[in-house]
């Protein structure tokens, strides 16, 4: 039986007059049951009920992996745009070096979609702030009290946005961003024309279903029964994306302008990123040697508008869009630098 995880915070308990009992159970219901995840080898799942928003019930999804070493370090990993956590040996790494791995799946994604959803939909990012608060707050609660905020692409840009909200009362004492997802992949003109009146449309009338779709080919350079490594579940992740909500284009438009704008952050942040865009109708071989989904030079334009304390840009050669998932050797390269920085933050 799932136990759903009640968001109520401390503020909210004084704010009522209720009565000692009453005070009690909300306690106990914050208590989260974990399950066994159908990843196994000690992953474990737990439900979080959100308030509903405009397509009804909304839940979110905590996964973590414990480290077999008693710690106080955790990292929370935060998914991209049409994608979940399934990278188990990214988790593995990180419980090498002492973490406890914690992943969420988001709202309307992975193991989180529910049947009257629609995936990846939204109106503002914003909307995923409760997804992340509410998995900080269950892994301060479990005493873990250096936590590292950790999101790729779509999830990138998330982290990097709810940082900068959240300054004075972070949760976390630094910031991995792989490829962040910091401007769209297109060209200029449709940048400073099309974007804007795209997005104010989808202000007005977000669930408008947009015509084009994404290339498949990404989907094929990752997914083992096709011509990568890895396997996942493609009802979660398919190769071809479903049609975007006008809404999803204005929230993300919103999201890059306060890129645009310059970032603030009081913690440190480790952006990293491939050295080469790449792009083709057809496929390629080069598709395992270059990020095909983003424009590499916006990611490190991003980076550079972003103020904080020992921030590191470092460019990943030959890596592809989702850096983990590169092939073993430029991975590994990944993980050297990703570990060598944390070493000199989280003590």
């Amino acid at each position: 039986m799932q136990i759903f995880y009640d968001f109520m915070s401390y503020t909210d308990v004084f704010t009522y007059n209720i009565t000692t009992l009453e005070l009690l159970l909300i306690y106990a219901m914050k208590t989260i049951i974990y399950q066994s995840d159908y990843l196994g080898n000690g992953f474990e799942y737990a439900t979080i009920a959100q308030p509903d928003d405009y397509e009804g019930k909304v839940v979110a999804t905590i996964i973590r992996r414990q480290s077999s070493r008693p710690s106080t370090k955790a990292v929370l990993y935060v998914h991209g745009f049409n994608d979940y956590f399934f990278q188990s040996e990214m988790a593995h790494k990180f419980n090498e070096q002492g973490f406890h791995f914690y992943a969420i799946d988001l709202r309307k994604y992975g193991r989180s979609i529910l049947p009257h959803q629609k995936s990846n939909n939204m109106r503002s990012l914003i909307e995923y702030f409760e997804d992340l608060d509410a998995a900080l707050e269950i892994m301060e609660q479990e005493g873990n009290k250096q936590v590292v905020l950790s999101g790729h692409s779509t999830g990138g840009l998330l982290v990097t946005l709810y940082a900068a909200q959240r300054i004075g009362k972070e949760k976390f004492e630094a910031i991995f961003c792989n490829s962040p997802f910091y401007a769209m992949n297109m060209p200029g003109y449709q940048k400073r024309l099309l974007l804007p009146l795209v997005a104010l449309f989808g202000k007005y009338f977000p669930e408008v279903l947009l015509p084009g779709k994404i290339s498949e080919w990404y989907g094929h350079s990752l997914h083992s029964a096709k011509k990568g490594e890895w396997d996942y579940n493609l009802a979660w992740k398919p190769h071809l994306v479903p049609a975007l909500n006008a809404g999803w284009i204005n929230a993300i438009y919103q999201g890059h302008a306060q890129i645009k704008k310059g970032i603030i952050l009081t913690r440190p942040i480790l952006v990293m990123h491939s050295n080469q865009s790449i792009y083709s109708k057809d496929w390629k071989a080069s598709f395992f040697e270059g990020d095909a989904i983003l424009n590499v030079k916006d990611i490190k334009a991003g980076a550079e508008r972003i103020l904080a304390p020992k921030r590191k840009i470092h460019e990943v050669h030959g890596g592809m869009h989702d850096l983990i998932l590169s092939p073993l050797r430029v991975r590994e390269r990944v993980y050297l630098v990703l570990f060598e920085w944390l070493a000199q933050i989280i003590k």
